[in-house]
Parts: C-alpha cells; sequence; structure tokens
C-alpha cells in the first residue's frame, strides 16, 4: 500500500484541520496515512483510527496575524523551530512517505519555510510526489505581485500537483491568485470537501436556531449581539438558541456570555460539541462566520444561513465568498452594523420567515481529491 504523508498547520481556527482531516478520509481506503498536525491539540475532536497522527509542538497566531507565538509558552520560537523541524525530518525518514500533501503552502503559511523547504528537499530526495492542497480562495497580499511571484518560484521547484478544494463554476482560484497559467505542475479543481452529513438524531423537540463562530478565537462581536437579542426574541418566537462558543475560545469570553444569559431559558452558552452537525441539521436557522467549512456545512445540509465574514489582517476570504452566497440569495450576510440587539432581533425574525434559494455546487471534494492522488502515484519520477 503507497504511503501518504498529510501535513496541516493551523494557527487561528479549525477550518484547515477539518479539510483536512476529511480529505485523508477519502484517502484511507487506498493508502497508509501519517499526519501531522502543528496546530493546538483539541481535545474532544476525533481523528480516523486507521491513521497515524504526530502532534508536533504547537503554534498559534492572533486575530490580526501579527506574530507567531508557541502554545506552550515555557518554549521560545527558536526552540521551537529547531524541535519541530527535528521531528518532522526524523518521522519522514520513518515512514517513507510516496506523497507529500502539504496543506495551503506556499499560498500561505510561507512563514514555516523554516521547516517545510528541508521537508520538501528530504520528500523529494526520496523520490516522493508534493502535492499543494488549497481552498477556493486564498489570502492576498499588499505585494501581491510579489507574493505570486514567490509561489510561482516554489510550486514549480517543488510541487508535483496542485489541488483546488473548491468548484470553478461558482469562484475560480484566479480571483485570488491571477498566476496559474505559469505554474508548471497539473492543476485540478477537485469540488468542496464537506463533512458527511450523519442520519438525523432529534436533539429538541423546541425549534432551534444554531450560533457558533468556528474556532472561537474570533467572532466574539457576534457572540456577545446574540446574547443580548436573545431576551428579545424570547416571546417573539418559540426557538431555542444553542450557541457554541468555538474550541479555542477565550475562558473569559465564555464566562461573559454566560454570565449574560444566566437567567434566560431561552438560549445555553458552550464552548465546543463533536455533534456539531447533528445541531445544524435540526436548526431552522445558523447564525455564524463564513468559513470555509461552516459554508460548506450550511450547504450540505441545506439550512437557512445568517453569516458574517472574518476580516482580520485584511483577509477577504470569507468575505469574498459570502458576498457571492448572499448576491445568489442562499444566505443573508451579516453587516458589523447590523450587531444591535433590537435591530438583529427583527432580522432574525424577518429571515425566518423567508424563503432561501437552492444552489447546486460540486461537494464531491473528497472523492476527487482521492481520484488524483491516485492518479499521481501512478506517474514515473522525474528525475
Amino acid at each position: 500500500m503507497k504511503k501518504v504523508r498529510f501535513y496541516c498547520q493551523h494557527i487561528l481556527g479549525m477550518g484547515h484541520l477539518i479539510r483536512s482531516v476529511e480529505i485523508v478520509r477519502g484517502l484511507i481506503p487506498d493508502f497508509q496515512i501519517c499526519f501531522v498536525n502543528g496546530g493546538q491539540v483539541i481535545e474532544e475532536f476525533e481523528f480516523p483510527r486507521e491513521i497515524e497522527v504526530i502532534n508536533i509542538p504547537a503554534i498559534k497566531t492572533d486575530s490580526e496575524f501579527t506574530e507567531l507565538t508557541p502554545v506552550d509558552d515555557s518554549l521560545t520560537m527558536s526552540e521551537l523551530e529547531t524541535i519541530r523541524t527535528k521531528i518532522l525530518l526524523e518521522t519522514c525518514d520513518r515512514f517513507q512517505p510516496d506523497i507529500l500533501i502539504i496543506e495551503l503552502f506556499p499560498f500561505g503559511r510561507r512563514r514555516f519555510s523554516f521547516e517545510l523547504i528541508p521537508l520538501m528537499e528530504k520528500a523529494k530526495a526520496m523520490g516522493a510526489k508534493i502535492v499543494s492542497s488549497v481552498r477556493d480562495i486564498v489570502v492576498t497580499k499588499q505585494d501581491q505581485q510579489r507574493h505570486e511571484e514567490k509561489v510561482c518560484r516554489l510550486i514549480n521547484k517543488y510541487f508535483d500537483m496542485l489541488l483546488i478544494h473548491g468548484d470553478p463554476d461558482f469562484v475560480k482560484l484566479n480571483l485570488s491568485f491571477s498566476r496559474i497559467d505559469d505554474l508548471n505542475c497539473p492543476v485540478h479543481y477537485t469540488g468542496y470537501v464537506v463533512q458527511p452529513v450523519p442520519k438525523p438524531q432529534k436533539i429538541d423537540n423546541k425549534p432551534l436556531i444554531l450560533v457558533s463562530v468556528g474556532g472561537g478565537r474570533f467572532g466574539h462581536d457576534l457572540l456577545e449581539c446574540v446574547a443580548h437579542t436573545a431576551p428579545i426574541l424570547k416571546d417573539k418566537i418559540p426557538h431555542y438558541l444553542q450557541v457554541f462558543t468555538g474550541a479555542f475560545s477565550p475562558d473569559e469570553v465564555l464566562v461573559k456570555l454566560q454570565q449574560i444569559t444566566k437567567n434566560l431559558d431561552n438560549i445555553t452558552i458552550e464552548r465546543y460539541t463533536p455533534n456539531f452537525l447533528n445541531y445544524m441539521q435540526q436548526a431552522d436557522l445558523s447564525i455564524g462566520m463564513s468559513g470555509y467549512n461552516t459554508t460548506m456545512n450550511i450547504l450540505s445540509t441545506g439550512v437557512k444561513a445568517m453569516m458574517m465574514a472574518f476580516q482580520g489582517n485584511n483577509d477577504k476570504e470569507q468575505e469574498t465568498r459570502l458576498k457571492k452566497l448572499d448576491s445568489l440569495g442562499r444566505v443573508k450576510m451579516i453587516q458589523p452594523e447590523d450587531l444591535h440587539p433590537e435591530k438583529f432581533a427583527e432580522q432574525i425574525i424577518s429571515y425566518l420567515q423567508q424563503d432561501k434559494t437552492e444552489l447546486s455546487l460540486n461537494l464531491d471534494g473528497v472523492n476527487n481529491t482521492a481520484k488524483y492522488i491516485k492518479q499521481l502515484t501512478k506517474q514515473k519520477q522525474l528525475v
């Protein structure tokens, strides 16, 4: 059985990790998998039992991506870089991958070149093929021309394939990266990567509004607005509000929200659930941030949704996707100026009464990714 090593570095939210693990699930029937997780460990998060998981000492960042910091504050970044690189190279020697898949790099995560360049050099020397795995929209930079030149140079030096996990009929990568035609490796759109929708399980008999903000390191203004909106909604709609603040949400955020809502019986504030899709299936409305995975969950479950875009670090990824979905009538876009309890309550009540537009996108990214990886293993390595 051929071997695949998958490198994933999530530094702010959970989206990169969730998408990467879904891709890996699709590879399990045909490959032996070693998954490298460079981000903070989430205790409740379940990896497939069939794969080997290596959690290297974790790195995180703030919502403006101003600096990288160790999750373990007893280590300096210099020490951490040395430790991580050593682990990556030693475990690569042991595992001997046929395919190395690197999520996002070099379109992002170039600050991790300290470990990724040595890793790719070693993998190439072993005869492994290297794949870049990216979402439909990548982050743009202030000096976009210089950024794209670096991406082209790295792709053309190290990579054997680029997989774009999106549907070109909805949005093309060209929208955020203009030089696809200058890449020498094969480029494939896989369709969107979605989590499988579980069999419906009744959670509560009350009609439900689900509120979430991904990993929980941002979106706190939205959560606080929902908490203050709950008493206004109490006597106007029969719905119960289930709020998840996210696995990485600061303790003080969770405590503050629970304090605001402690005397209300129409809202519950919790940090995280591994059964998120069960709640989304039952919900009449989902309110949250418009990250890749939450958006795909909304499309796959068919739930009505109100969404707000993360815009830290001048990142337009979520806003770009959300504006298009809003223009097509599939979701309602929340603007920062909407976050006033009376106004927000009116919008929720109004939107619950509206019909949503159905949208057909290619959501078969998991199966198509596996197909392209299998094709790559059959090609002869060029020396």
